[in-house]
């Protein structure tokens, strides 16, 4: 909807925009700009989010397969996008008003926890790739295993220091942009706080896996969001990726076309999906996979016993009886969440004006962005310092 020429192509669509008051072969009154480009984004992101807030309200307290509503999550597919549709549908059908002004603020708030949860996961994954490769260089080759480490350490603190460098000369000025290097420089001292911290002898006792690899990942994410928030600063003077967006029936009209798409933006969408990916590579070990799948190795758990059964045979069984392989609610949550965090990221974080003929970049942003790297900063140091202030936990 928003990639350049796109909403140019949807005025042309016979019957889709003509005079504005022709949609999908329905007359009435309808601005067809709440159809076309940023509107667009708002409206289908409304649509999943919607979507699936429903489902979380409708899966609340499912324990088992034994309750009726778990084979609504597991089956009626085709109702179930036959609603997303009608509700996708009904979105765009929303009166502009105070739409978007509104559904902007919870656009913040969802994408806030949702990069809250980014970072529960990168701060996982650091832990985890640390732990097996000091793993594999217990079991075998030593010093190449030490090698990869220190070479992929070295990687992520060279190009944290280049985006250092960067932000410091892209994004302040000698004689102004306090605030941007207030931001820069205190996430610099937050970062090599959390570095030191992770190789102190008391941090490596309670942890053995502790060290400079996980700092520099969480270092090298501050960055990024340290980055992303700069981008948003509304000043053109500190802020050179500064976007300027008119309404999309300008744009229309004179033909000129705004390149929307910005570095910040992409980098964070790659994040998203890496995010994903990584939820999946970290639950597909066999126990996961069968147990996800309603598969089971065993025959004879299948068979109760049954000798005569044939060795080997892999059988579908409801593994859910006794309860629930996933939280089903919390499940729907996470998907509300990423509606709202694609949304925000496809449109810069910009906020619309009431009648959306502008999108500016609110200092809210700002702080929502800076304000999640600290906490993904608090919530490291707590892995660091958890297994030292509560001795008596089992934290592996």
């Amino acid at each position: 909807m928003i990639i350049p020429g796109v909403e140019n192509q949807l005025y042309k669509l016979p019957g889709f925009c003509e005079g504005g008051s022709s949609v999908l072969g329905v007359q009435g009154h309808v601005n067809c700009n709440s159809f076309l480009g940023l509107k667009s984004v708002y409206r289908m992101s409304f649509a999943t989010a919607a979507f699936f807030f429903l489902f979380a309200l409708i899966m609340i307290c499912v324990r088992s397969s034994k309750d009726p509503r778990a084979a609504i999550q597991n089956g009626f597919w085709f109702f179930k996008f036959l609603i997303l549709i009608g509700i996708t549908v009904g979105a765009f059908y929303i009166p502009d008003g105070s739409f978007t002004s509104v559904w902007f603020y919870f656009g913040v708030v969802g994408s806030f926890l949702f990069i809250l949860i980014q970072l529960i996961l990168l701060i996982d994954f650091a832990h985890s790739w640390s732990q097996i490769w000091l793993r594999n260089a217990n079991e075998g080759n030593a010093k190449g295993w030490y090698a990869a480490l220190f070479i992929f350490t070295f990687i992520f603190y060279a190009v944290s220091i280049a985006a250092v460098v960067l932000l410091y000369v892209y994004y302040t000025k000698p004689d102004d942009c306090t605030v941007g290097k207030a931001l820069i420089s205190l996430n610099l001292i937050f970062c090599l706080i959390v570095s030191v911290v992770s190789v102190l002898p008391k941090v490596q006792d309670a942890q053995p896996h502790s060290g400079l690899l996980q700092a520099s990942i969480i270092t090298l994410y501050t960055l990024f969001i340290t980055w992303s928030a700069l981008a948003n600063v509304p000043d053109e003077y500190c802020n050179p990726t500064l976007l300027v967006r008119n309404s999309t029936a300008s744009l229309a009209a004179d033909g000129q076309v705004t390149l929307w798409w910005d570095a910040p933006s992409i980098v964070g969408l790659i994040i998203f999906v890496l995010c994903t990916l990584f939820i999946s590579v970290r639950s597909s070990d066999n126990s996961q996979v069968n147990k996800m799948m309603l598969t089971e190795e065993s025959p004879a758990m299948l068979s109760s016993g049954d000798p005569g059964m044939e060795s080997g045979v892999h059988q579908a069984y409801d593994n859910e009886q006794d309860s629930v392989a996933y939280n089903y609610s919390f499940f729907h949550i996470c998907l509300f969440l990423a509606s709202l965090y694609i949304m925000m990221t496809l449109t810069n974080w910009y906020r619309p004006d009431e009648h959306f003929q502008t999108m500016t970049s609110p200092w809210t942003a700002v702080w929502v962005k800076i304000s999640s790297s600290w906490a993904g900063l608090l919530l490291y140091l707590w892995t660091l310092l958890a297994p030292i202030i509560l001795p008596g936990r089992d934290f592996s």
